[in-house]
């Protein structure tokens, strides 16, 4: 890109590499040159915890107040109850408002970790749009809403046009969900003279259409702003890991796996995740990206040292260190790694290693877990596993066991 902005705030988002496309680059540069530019970010309430593939949206919030502007973190409490169909193949399960409330509060942590809350000028807002959008009178909203929307162009987005064509079911519940989050920068417009609305660039169409709709109703100027769907070099989702989804959530995740996660980032990654997931200056993340052999290892301790440090805290990042030192360097049991914790009632008269390996999460299933063992891929206190039909009993529990699944994953076991 050849545009120069003025604005800290998109000098930023591009040279770090958030930037995958914008409405107006111009028309934002400006706004964000003259004064605060109020901004959110929706997120639906579908689990209690978001994962890492959120993480490059809250950095966009973090940075967006550096720079001198107001982070609107907005719950999905209302939008929830549709489901988002974007690039989906199936509709999603719908939750009621109990389990909606309870995720609200669990993903309402991890953003106190990235912005600061307040009723300053750039202090960040937490909204939910079930305020306006639970009181709807349905006549009143197809009526003044509704009648701004073209089912010729709905029916061009990507997002519907990708389930049409497989020929999947796609639901009115769904299909009106472009049109409630297009509503919802209307409102965020109207009630807190919000601007920008930023997203994964599979929310382009949805932010396009908010756009829209306020300059018809409203006759406001607004813009929006994409960041990249990110995937690892690999070509795997961002935020999935052998286990699973990476949670931000402490309960969910313990600060050890998610340091972890970071630390087993791919050579490649490393610098370009070090500009999205960490405050180094540019110049040192394109230092230690280009680090290679044995010495991008110290770039990747940094990089989960770093990441670890923003969201669970400087003391929680040391220790996960310490621990995958004692683990890694000296062969050790940490103290900080996953525990299974067993009762003398789950482990009766035996339980077999395989079970072992899938309850502790290091591997999905007993077939998996053979595999392991089968492939030279599974330890028990460092000595190779050969037999999948070991049996553990209690008595070989008096002492914790520690399992390992390659060299870089591995779990306690433990009489609880």
């Amino acid at each position: 890109m050849t545009y120069h902005p003025k604005s800290d705030f998109m000098n930023v988002m591009i040279r770090r590499g958030f930037l995958a496309d914008c409405t107006d680059y111009q028309g934002l540069d400006e706004a964000l040159s003259k004064g605060v530019v109020p901004a959110y970010i929706g997120f639906d309430a579908t689990a209690k915890s978001l994962h890492v593939g959120s993480l490059i949206q809250i950095m966009m919030l973090r940075w967006l107040q550096k720079t001198g502007h107001k982070p609107i973190t907005l719950m999905g409490g209302g939008t929830t109850k549709v489901g988002d169909p974007s690039f989906r193949a199936d509709e999603r399960p719908l939750l009621g408002p109990e389990q909606i409330d309870e995720n609200i509060a669990g993903i309402r942590k991890v953003f106190a970790a990235y912005v600061t809350y307040g009723d300053g000028p750039t202090d960040a807002l937490m909204l939910n749009n079930a305020e306006w959008l639970d009181g709807l009178n349905y006549l009143d909203f197809l009526r003044d809403i509704g009648r701004h929307f073209s089912i010729n162009r709905m029916l061009s987005f990507e997002s519907v046009k990708s389930r049409l064509d497989r020929e999947q079911s796609l639901s009115f519940l769904e299909f009106n969900y472009m049109i409630l989050q297009a509503y919802d920068f209307l409102e965020l417009n109207r009630r807190y003279g919000c601007l920008l609305q930023m997203g994964g660039s599979d929310q382009w169409g949805n932010i396009v259409n908010g756009i829209d709709l306020t300059r018809r109703v409203l006759d406001h100027e607004i813009y929006g702003l994409t960041s990249p769907l990110l995937t690892t070099s690999d070509g795997k989702k961002m935020g999935k890991s052998q286990s699973g989804a990476v949670w931000l959530n402490a309960d969910m995740c313990s600060p050890y796996e998610f340091w972890q996660f970071w630390r087993n980032t791919t050579d490649a990654d490393t610098g370009r995740f070090l500009k999205l997931y960490t405050e180094l200056p540019i110049e040192e993340c394109d230092r230690l990206g280009a680090l290679e052999g044995s010495e991008i290892n110290a770039a990747k301790i940094i990089l989960a040292n770093e990441v670890t440090t923003l969201l669970h805290g400087a003391e929680a990042a040391a220790a996960a260190e310490a621990t995958a030192r004692e683990v890694f360097e000296k062969g050790g049991i940490g103290d900080d790694l996953p525990t299974l914790s067993l009762s003398a009632e789950d482990i009766g008269d035996g339980i077999s290693i395989v079970q072992l390996i899938v309850k502790s999460g290091l591997a999905k299933s007993g077939k998996e877990a053979k595999r392991l063992i089968a492939e030279n891929g599974a330890k028990m206190n460092d000595e190779a596993l050969t037999e999948a039909g070991l049996i553990i009993d209690a008595d070989a529990l008096a002492q914790p066991i520690k399992l390992s699944a390659g060299k870089k994953r591995h779990a306690l076991v433990q009489l609880g």
